[in-house]
């Protein structure tokens, strides 16, 4: 039965077998990778801390940062990432979750100071098939939200309205941070 809160739901457990004997698709060399040769752009970002202002890095830590995303899902969408790519969120030691997750808290904090949402999305995108964009990579996606900001461009057009270009954006996120530190 359809309700006017979501979509309807076709239950098809016999699917289940066949979902369950999915091994993940190995990434390719012509994707992009966490590797000696290859390193992803999470792990760059970091290891390159002289880039920061061109890579919209705003906060930075001995083991993570925080940083705009070049494709934001919502004006002034955030990615947090320890420096050291795994790409499962238990594939971490415990005090690297523990510091993780601290940095997602300054990033959830920067963002209300920043943007003055109305609420805020925190996410991890685990696996190709979670939607992992950097599978190698876990990040934890912090998104700025207001009620009515998914309008119908996205609905009609597929295209997302972004209105503040990533440099004025963390321009913005730096003078707060800056603030808070003090």
């Amino acid at each position: 039965m359809s309700d006017s809160t979501g979509p309807d739901a076709l239950w098809a457990p016999w699917r289940i077998e066949y979902l369950e004997s999915l091994d993940e698709e190995p990434i390719s060399a012509s994707e992009p990778g966490d590797g000696p040769d290859r390193p992803c752009f999470l792990r760059v970002c970091f290891e390159n801390p002289a880039d920061d202002e061109q890579n919209h890095v705003i906060v930075r830590t001995d083991m993570g940062l925080i940083m705009l995303n070049r494709y934001p899902y919502a004006n002034g969408h955030l990615l947090v990432a320890l420096g050291e790519g795994r790409p499962r969120l238990l594939d971490y030691e415990p005090s690297q979750r523990a510091a993780l997750w601290s940095l997602t808290e300054v990033a959830v904090d920067l963002m209300e100071r920043t943007l003055r949402c109305q609420g805020v999305n925190v996410g991890i995108n685990q696996g190709r098939a979670g939607g992992a964009g950097v599978p190698e990579h876990l990040h934890v996606h912090v998104v700025p939200r207001w009620s009515g900001d998914v309008n119908f461009m996205t609905t009609v057009a597929r295209v997302r309205v972004i209105p503040s270009a990533l440099e004025a954006m963390a321009k913005r996120y730096r003078s707060v941070w800056a603030a808070m530190q003090d």
